[in-house]
């Protein structure tokens, strides 16, 4: 990463392939009113190792003194989840034996691998006294080979999470995975990849040096961002995939600044067969894990 104003010529840039205004929002049980921005059945947009963003943008939920509000027991094979949490509280259990709370800046990293079952609810302290809620949830796909591993769940809070200073006070990035600046984030992965939580000031520029390797992924939360130098802004809860190679990344904010989760990585060029809360690598394997949930062989949450 190096400041905007230094020399633009030591590489290829990332190319702009399309880009994708979020759906209306629907509810995920009744605490999460979440925008998909890209999903297993959104091939097209070439978001590999990526395959799911849901993003809950800012939401006032009133105090509740009854049943917290969220999603109850479901189960997860073939990938991983992860919530970041922007705003608010998530509690979270699974069969695994892994949970606990994520409060605003934190972030859990769940491996579902040959199969969990897990609910996800507000706090019982943040529905007590309610308040702003805002979350990503992003689902991180396993490699053929890796889909059968153990369940695991990884609690990342906001003091884990290195943030790099843009130059000149332009920004900042939360690495939550992967490398920026020689710096590592916190969160274990099975493949290469970065999940960059990026802050850009009002009207800052900078530029992003990213591998050819990686495809590359941007959903633009908050505020309005420009792409390497064109004037035409993109939209809050938007997405941006871009074309195959390249090595550098030109991200312009708007008056308002912006937040943009810059997601990056190897692609496995595997077979995508997603059905409900399962992504394997065919039908075969889709039946085969509703047959071991219903069976019980993804435990329980004790």
């Amino acid at each position: 990463m190096i400041p905007a104003n230094a020399a633009t010529n030591e590489g290829p840039l990332k190319e702009v392939a399309s880009i994708h205004q979020a759906p209306p929002a629907h509810w995920v049980g009744d605490g999460f009113y979440v925008q998909s921005l890209f999903s297993y059945a959104d091939a097209f947009k070439g978001a590999d190792p990526f395959v799911l963003l849901d993003f809950a943008a800012e939401r006032y939920f009133a105090p509740n003194s009854g049943a917290p509000h969220g999603v109850g027991q479901h189960p997860h094979k073939g990938f991983e989840t992860v919530t970041i949490a922007y705003q608010g509280e998530v509690s979270h259990r699974d069969s695994s034996g892994g949970g606990g709370t994520i409060q605003t800046g934190d972030v859990q990293w769940m491996t579902a691998g040959r199969g969990i079952v897990h609910e996800e609810f507000h706090s019982r302290e943040f529905g007590r006294r309610g308040g702003p809620f805002e979350m990503v949830q992003l689902w991180v796909n396993l490699p053929a080979k890796d889909k059968l591993t153990p369940a695991a769940y990884q609690a990342i809070s906001k003091e884990q999470i290195p943030v790099l200073a843009l130059p000149d006070n332009k920004g900042s990035v939360r690495l939550i995975a992967g490398t920026c600046q020689g710096h590592k984030g916190p969160a274990k992965t099975f493949t290469e990849m970065n999940v960059w939580d990026v802050q850009l000031a009002p009207d800052a520029a900078a530029i992003f040096d990213l591998p050819a390797s990686h495809n590359l992924t941007l959903a633009v939360l908050r505020g309005q961002a420009g792409i390497n130098g064109e004037k035409a802004a993109v939209p809050r809860v938007s997405l941006v995939r871009f074309q195959p190679g390249g090595e550098r990344l030109h991200l312009q904010a708007g008056p308002e600044g912006a937040t943009i989760l810059l997601l990056s990585g190897v692609p496995l060029n595997e077979p995508v067969v997603g059905y409900g809360p399962f992504v394997m690598n065919s039908m075969a394997e889709i039946r085969q894990a509703f047959s071991e949930y219903e069976k019980g062989e993804f435990g329980t949450i004790r």
